[in-house]
């Protein structure tokens, strides 16, 4: 039986949509899939329909994808089944109601979006229009997220009390800045900058996949967020620790990040896991980085000083200059759930992505950090220059 095929129209032409279009011109046979293919049949830029065609080129995508030079024209394309919003979390708000309110399911980048009051928004449209709607949280959909849910719902290494999750990068200056220009969307407050949004949403995706979404619907509930926050020069966060508590199940997570420190000392991981997952009876270790991890290691209580260490590979295409960045798997959950008429993933539900980006609310609201008007409204504009570029 052929796959069943999805035709993407890719909106924004940076680097996390060059890995994401690369990815989804891989051969799926190469991960072993067999059920759902991809193709490129769109690509906007918000400046030129030349930028869209000279981004087509540095994929090496396929010669017969529309260009657009507008988002307007992209979201309009009758040819298009879903449409990756790959923006500055910024402008994920404006962007994927543009295309949901033109009728076209979404796969949106995340953070999700600026604050839980434009996810709220942006999922009651996806439900009026009756369209498939998801964040592209791809660390889920890893083969190895899944191993380590399941070995928690099987208790193997008992109740889980504890998850320590970290992703952060050192990017500290002698002159006691950071390396990054106060331009740069990692520091600057226009593009909704700073550590949190960017990095510590992995670190809250291990709390929450690991906590949370591995409990029975009975078990779910809204945790306590206590937090603390250092503010760079610009006002966006510079390090950020959050501790998530769950008292009925007597178990908390904390999620750090930070511009200064690295989870990563030396490029090779020596300094330890990224991250912690500690139960009664054993402790998984997941090897770094939180967003692209390929090795965990399981140690257990009674287990005599024996590691036991997994490594899980992410599968590279031959006949695409061995690519593999490992975002396919989630362009391939989009493909079934719009095969099988879902409108939401079940391992990334709307209830989740509101209740990360409620968190996140919280931290930034404990910690004073504060994003203008233009990218923090829930007011939707389709003339917003977040849509058209015009300053």
């Amino acid at each position: 039986m052929a796959p069943f095929t999805i035709k993407w129209g890719i909106l924004a032409t940076g680097g996390i949509a060059e890995c994401f279009s690369k990815d989804l011109l891989t051969n799926p046979a190469s991960r072993d899939v067999h059920d759902v293919a991809h193709e490129i049949v769109a690509v906007a830029s918000s400046s030129s329909a030349e930028r869209a065609a000279e981004f087509i080129k540095k994929i090496d995508g396929p010669a017969s994808a529309k260009t657009y030079g507008s988002y307007h024209e992209l979201v309009a394309d009758p040819n298009v089944d879903i449409i990756y919003v790959a923006t500055p979390h910024s402008h994920h708000f404006q962007n994927a109601m543009l295309a949901i309110q033109a009728g076209k399911n979404v796969l949106c980048e995340k953070a999700l979006t600026v604050n839980a009051s434009q996810a709220k928004k942006l999922i009651e449209a996806a439900k009026e229009k009756n369209v498939f709607f998801m964040e592209a949280v791809w660390t889920r959909y890893f083969p190895l997220s899944i191993k380590i849910r399941e070995l928690i719902k099987s208790g193997a290494i008992g109740n889980v009390y504890r998850v320590l999750a970290d992703l952060s990068f050192n990017r500290d200056l002698p002159n006691g800045r950071i390396d990054f220009p106060d331009s740069h969307r990692m520091v600057n407050p226009d593009l909704a900058g700073g550590a949190l949004l960017d990095l510590g949403v992995y670190s809250l995706t291990w709390v929450y996949q690991t906590l949370y979404h591995t409990k029975s619907e009975e078990e779910k509930e809204t945790p306590n967020v206590v937090s603390a926050i250092n503010k760079y020069d610009t006002g966006a966060d510079e390090m950020t620790s959050i501790i998530v508590q769950f008292p009925k199940s007597k178990a908390m997570g904390i999620a750090t990040t930070a511009l200064r420190v690295g989870t990563d000392l030396d490029g090779l991981y020596t300094g330890g896991p990224a991250i912690r997952i500690q139960g009664s009876g054993g402790e998984i270790q997941v090897t770094g980085p939180a967003y692209r991890p390929t090795e965990y290691k399981i140690i257990k209580k009674d287990g005599n000083g024996h590691i036991e260490t997994v490594q899980v590979p992410i599968p590279q295409d031959p006949s695409r200059n061995n690519w593999g960045h490992g975002m396919f798997w989630e362009a391939d959950e989009c493909a079934r759930c719009l095969r099988d008429g879902k409108k939401q993933s079940e391992t990334m539900p709307w209830s989740e992505s509101i209740l990360i980006m409620e968190t996140m609310d919280s931290t930034l609201q404990q910690g004073g950090v504060t994003y203008p008007e233009v990218i923090a409204t829930d007011v939707f504009d389709p003339n917003s220059p977040l849509n058209t570029s015009r300053k």
